[in-house]
C-alpha cells in the first residue's frame, strides 16, 4: 500500500498520486511516500519514478538487513529496525524500515507492522510542521520515535531482571535455571539489536553526509545518545544476569554440600554399629556380657546408642554439624 503526503504552500495534505514535478527542489514541495508491504508494481515505483540505485532497491525490498547508512548520488539510503519484545517467544523482534532521503523527499519502505510510521502519519495529517521542517527533519522525527519505543521494552526487561534477582536471593530452595537462561537470551537479543543501530545513527550525528546539516546533526546526536544508553543498559544487564547465574549455581552447590554432609554424618555413625552387629552376629563363641541371653541384646543396643551420642557430640564440638 502506498501513502503519499505532500507539504506545499504552508499546508500538508494526503495525495492519491505522486506528481513527478514535486521531486524537484525548485517545486518547493516536501514529499513523503510510504510503501507498506509493497507489491511488485508498487516496488517498481522506486526505480521508475525515483530512479534509485538497483542495489538499494534490492535491499529495501528484501526481508531483513542489518542497520546501515549508504550515500548514493543525490540521496541517502538508511536501514533501521523498530523493536517489539515478544514475551511468549522470549526475544526482541525487529521491524526492518528502509529510508530513502532526498533534498525534498523521504521514501519509507517497511512490512506494515511498525508503530512509528502510523504515529507520524497521524501527526503529520494534523500538524503541517511535521513535513514543513523538511525531509531531513521528518527522518529525524521518525528515527527518534522509533528509538523512543525501545525504552518501555527495556524497562520491562529490567523489571523482570529485578524480580528474578530478588527471588534468587530470597528463595534459596527454588530452581531458576530455566528463567535465568531465558532472560539471558532476551538480553543477548537486545544487545544484538541496539549495537548496529547505534553505529548507524552515529554516522548521521557526525555530519558525514551532505544532506545532514549542522542543526540536524545535533538532533541525531540526541538520538545517538539514547542508543548509547540502551547499549550500556544491555551491557549492565548482561553482567547482572551472569552474576545471578553464578549466585544461583553457588546456592545449588551449597545446598548439595549440606545434603552430602548430612548423609556423610549418618553413614559415619552407622559404620561402627555395622561392625558391632556383624561381630556379634558371627556363628562362633564370643565373650558374654553380664546377664542372660536376653540381656545381650540390650547391652549391645545401649552400646550403639552411647557410641552414636558420643560421635554426634564430637562432631558438634568440632564444628562439623
Amino acid at each position: 500500500m502506498i501513502t503519499v503526503f505532500v507539504h506545499q504552500a504552508g499546508s500538508t495534505r494526503q495525495a492519491d498520486r505522486i506528481d513527478p514535478a514535486w521531486l524537484g527542489v525548485e517545486s518547493g514541495a516536501i514529499v513523503w511516500v510510504d510503501l507498506a508491504k509493497p507489491t511488485d508494481p508498487e516496488g517498481r515505483l522506486l526505480s521508475d519514478l525515483f530512479h534509485f540505485h538497483e542495489l538499494s532497491i534490492q535491499d529495501a525490498l528484501s526481508t531483513v538487513h542489518h542497520p546501515k547508512v549508504e550515500s548514493y548520488d543525490g540521496y541517502l539510503y538508511l536501514i533501521l529496525h523498530g523493536i517489539d519484545f515478544q514475551a511468549s517467544r522470549h526475544k526482541f523482534a525487529t521491524h526492518d524500515t528502509d529510508f530513502f532521503l532526498g533534498p525534498n523527499y523521504l521514501v519509507t519502505v517497511h512490512d506494515g507492522t511498525t508503530r512509528t510510521i502510523g504515529e507520524i502519519q497521524a501527526l503529520g495529517a494534523q500538524n503541517a510542521r511535521v513535513l514543513g521542517e523538511g525531509s531531513t527533519a521528518l527522518l529525524h522525527r521518525l528515527v527518534d520515535t522509533m528509538v523512543t519505543h525501545y525504552r518501555p521494552e527495556v524497562d520491562k526487561l529490567e523489571h523482570r531482571l529485578d524480580m528474578l534477582e530478588d527471588r534468587v536471593i530470597s528463595d534459596r530452595g527454588g530452581s531458576f535455571m530455566r528463567q535465568i537462561l531465558q532472560l539471558k537470551r532476551d538480553v543477548a537479543s537486545l544487545r544484538r539489536i541496539t549495537l548496529p543501530q547505534r553505529d548507524a545513527v552515529g554516522r548521521l550525528a557526525r555530519r558525514e553526509f551532505r544532506l545532514i546539516d549542522t542543526e540536524m546533526s545535533y538532533r541525531f546526536r540526541d538520538v545517538y545518545d539514547q542508543l548509547v544508553r540502551l547499549v550500556d543498559d544491555g551491557l549492565v544487564f548482561q553482567d547482572r544476569i551472569t552474576a545471578i547465574l553464578d549466585a544461583h549455581l553457588t546456592t545449588v552447590s551449597n545446598r548439595l554440600n549440606q545434603v552430602m554432609k548430612v548423609l556423610t554424618v549418618i553413614a559415619t555413625i552407622f559404620m561402627p554399629m555395622t561392625v558391632m552387629t556383624g561381630l556379634f552376629g558371627m556363628n562362633m563363641v564370643l565373650p558374654r556380657l553380664p546377664g542372660g541371653d536376653a540381656s545381650q541384646f540390650w547391652w549391645l543396643t545401649g552400646a550403639m546408642v552411647a557410641l552414636a551420642a558420643a560421635m554426634l557430640a564430637w562432631f558438634s564440638r568440632s564444628g562439623w554439624l
